[in-house]
């Protein structure tokens, strides 16, 4: 049973690095995207990662995973595994249920790991993936990335097709696994709010690093400022 509820934090070395990227640059079609991006994360923090629309965010973690071509470093920790959530996931014609989707990966705790995502277990194992609702389906697709225990979850916009009444629902689950598993969560999301309140660091992008440090100090107005401009506000679901 994987179960949130009481469970204790595994000890992480102070200050280990689950992730260190150096000068990396990726080039597509002749056109420069990102440039020089240099960023650490350490293990069981969460890094959110922001920007203005074709900032690279999707970019670097596609480089991350190892799926482009790219310049610099990515260095994972030695034996890492990693959990994707993708951003979207087209699946109003497929026909399976959401157990069989799960069992996909093998030897996993099925009615565990819906229920470590707050889900229902008897009442969802039986829907099919195409008539979930937009949280319920986001939140099988992080059971279907934490069933078997990842080191390191990527999330690419995990809120872009929910409701407003269940992101708070989405990040408190991470919130939750990350504490309760150790897990290292790097989250890219459009919303300063959520970023200050549920990540550890922030990486802000404009094709290059613009900001990296404390998540906190993103309530600075001349900082929201040089990351999207002037007249950005800190409000939640201002985008």
């Amino acid at each position: 049973m994987v179960d949130l509820v009481g469970a204790q934090r595994p000890e992480t070395p102070s200050g280990e690095t689950a992730l260190r990227v150096a000068d990396l640059t990726v080039r597509l079609d002749g056109r420069t995207v990102l440039e020089g991006v240099t960023f650490d994360v350490r293990r069981g923090t969460t890094l959110g990662i922001l920007g203005p629309n074709g900032a690279g965010k999707t970019v670097l973690l596609r480089a991350l995973l190892g799926v482009i071509p790219h310049e610099g470093t990515v260095t994972w920790r030695e034996g890492t595994k990693i959990g994707y959530v993708p951003q979207s996931l087209f699946v109003a014609d497929v026909p399976i249920t959401v157990r069989e989707f799960l069992e996909i990966k093998h030897d996993i705790d099925v009615r565990g790991t819906l229920a470590s995502v707050g889900l229902e277990p008897d009442s969802i194992m039986k829907e099919r993936l195409g008539t979930l609702s937009g949280g319920e389906l986001q939140r099988v697709l992080i059971a279907w990335a934490i069933a078997d225990r990842p080191d390191v979850l990527l999330f690419d916009e995990p809120l872009s097709n929910i409701d407003l009444g269940g992101e708070d629902l989405i990040l408190e689950t991470l919130n939750r696994i990350e504490k309760a598993f150790g897990i290292t969560v790097i989250l890219v999301s459009h919303d300063v709010h959520n970023v200050i309140e549920y990540s550890d660091s922030a990486l802000a992008l404009n094709r290059t690093v613009v900001y990296f440090g404390p998540s906190k100090s993103l309530s600075d107005p001349a900082l929201l400022a040089r990351i999207y401009g002037s007249g950005t506000l800190l409000s939640k679901h201002a985008h």
